[in-house]
Formats: C-alpha cells, sequence, structure tokens
C-alpha cells in the first residue's frame, strides 16, 4: 500500500569541491537516509514522487558543481518540491582556499571547473557560480579545521534526529588562538575564568578530566555564567523554532581550547538535554598544541 501520511524530508548536500560532499552524503547513509548523488535537478520532483510511494521519507541528493546549467534548474526543482509538500533544507559546505588547495593536491584530482587552468582560478569560479546558493542555504558548515569524523559528527547532530519539535544544539569548544569557527550561530567566551593552564599539575590533562573540571566549574563565577547561558538559549529556542530554525551552533572558547571551554561544554550538555535540547558535543580543538 502506498505511503499516504508521509512528510518527506529531502536534503540537498552541496558546497564547493573538496569541502567534504562525500563524507556527509556516506554519513547520512550511515543515519538511515537515501543518498542519490548528482541526480540532474529537473529530476528531483519525480524522484520525490516515486520515493514516498514507497514509503522512503528521508532522501538526501548530493550536488557538485558540474555545469551552470545544472545549477540554474535547482531553484525552480526546489520550488516544485516544496509544493508537493516536501521539506526541502539546502546543506552547505565549504572550507577555506589553502585546506581545499591541500586536500585536492593529496587526493591528485582537479576540480570540476578548473579546465586547462590552475586549481585558484577554478575555485574562484565555483565560489562564483554558488554564491547564491551559499547564501539561501539552510545549513552552512565550514570544514576546513573538522576531520572526516567530526564532519561526520555534525551532520548527525543536524539529522540524526527526526523530531522536528526540539531544537538541536551543538556545543563546540574551540581556542581563540585557532580562530572562532565560521559556522557558530552564538558564541561565547569564557577567558575570563581562571585558566588551569598555569596550575602545573592540570596543564597536561583535558577539561574532560574530574580535575580540571572540578577547577574550572569550582571558580566562582562559573554556575552563574552556566545558569545564564541555559537562560539565553532557552529564551531564544521559541524563535529558532519559529522562523525554522532547527539546529543550533553553540561555539564556546578559551584560549587553546584545551581546559575552560572543553569543562563548560561538557556541563551544559547533560543541563540542556535535561530542558528538552537534542544535544552534541565536538570539542575542535583539545588535541592542538
Amino acid at each position: 500500500m502506498p505511503a499516504t501520511h508521509v512528510t518527506q524530508r529531502l536534503v540537498i548536500v552541496t558546497g564547493m569541491s573538496g569541502a567534504g560532499r562525500r563524507t556527509a552524503a556516506h554519513a547520512m547513509e550511515d543515519l538511515g537516509w537515501y543518498v542519490v548523488d548528482n541526480l540532474p535537478p529537473v529530476m528531483l520532483p519525480g524522484l520525490a514522487a516515486e520515493l514516498v510511494r514507497t514509503g522512503t521519507d528521508r532522501v538526501a541528493v548530493g550536488f557538485d558543481v558540474r555545469s551552470r546549467e545544472q545549477f540554474e534548474q535547482l531553484p525552480d526543482a526546489l520550488a516544485a518540491l516544496r509544493a508537493q509538500g516536501v521539506e526541502v533544507t539546502v546543506l552547505f559546505l565549504e572550507a577555506s582556499d589553502d585546506i581545499i588547495v591541500q586536500r585536492q593536491e593529496s587526493n591528485r584530482r582537479p576540480l570540476p571547473l578548473q579546465g586547462d587552468g590552475r586549481l585558484v582560478e577554478g575555485m574562484v569560479r565555483e565560489r562564483r557560480l554558488l554564491a547564491d546558493l551559499r547564501a539561501s542555504a539552510d545549513i552552512v558548515v565550514d570544514t576546513s579545521g573538522l576531520t572526516p569524523r567530526q564532519l561526520a559528527q555534525r551532520v548527525s547532530n543536524h539529522f540524526g534526529n527526526d523530531a522536528t519539535d526540539t531544537l538541536r544544539i551543538a556545543l563546540i569548544s574551540f581556542g581563540f588562538k585557532n580562530g572562532v569557527p565560521i559556522d557558530a550561530d552564538v558564541v561565547f567566551d569564557v577567558r575570563f575564568l581562571p585558566n588551569p593552564y598555569w596550575v602545573p599539575e592540570l596543564r597536561p590533562r583535558t577539561g574532560l578530566s574530574p580535575d580540571v573540571a572540578e577547577y574550572v566549574l569550582g571558580q566562582p563565577d562559573a554556575p552563574a555564567f552556566q545558569e545564564h547561558v541555559l537562560q539565553l538559549l532557552s529564551t531564544m529556542a521559541p524563535g529558532y523554532m519559529r522562523e525554522g530554525k532547527r539546529q543550533v551552533t553553540v561555539a564556546v572558547g578559551c584560549t587553546g581550547g584545551k581546559h575552560r571551554s572543553t569543562a563548560i561544554c561538557e556541563a551544559l550538555a547533560p543541563r540542556l538535554q535535561e530542558r528538552g535540547f537534542g544535544v552534541t558535543i565536538l570539542h575542535r580543538d583539545m588535541g592542538k598544541e
């Protein structure tokens, strides 16, 4: 029998070549999504209609830059899908130029729009062609500082939970000396707390260590800070949901991303879960010197 009460979700996975599109697509496949790679946009409404008849309610389609014609067709195809009642999300992956050069040179493959020119020229063409799609994307993830496993974790945070009435929060600890995560929606600075780095016995440990966590969370200002963060996010959540934003990236930074930010994220996660949020944690810089 056809599936008559299925709200189909379709995710367009796209972005810069070398930014991790295949890794993201594989992660969605692992999460149980039906994944199709590089389907011509004009075929999307037909694919969605066919799959919904079989009860397939979660579909991800990967797009890379093959031709200007395909990307010119995409807006009309997405409009047709939404007219069919399909919930469409565009996931856009990007990375800095130097990281893309590094990745492309390591796998010895040219960019799709590089032609006979230089790699940098191909990147310029891609960014120009993708500018409008990036501007209208629902989710933008910068993968410059992410390993494949960390990218898969981010994808899982966004698409691993089927609930549509719960805000999902990705907590990221980071070090300001390594740069603020470019895809963060909210950034908190915990450098006002004393740094365990200056305590010799705590320096080699991380915020995952009970001793470091006790030191950080035991500071007089730490409890009040956590309460303010919880209250702020609880206040913002209904507005995010009303605006259709169901995934929020909250970055917590200290100097190196090893002690204070890590301990604070670990302390916030269960308290956010108690308030009904879906939560994942990524310690971006914990292993860096």
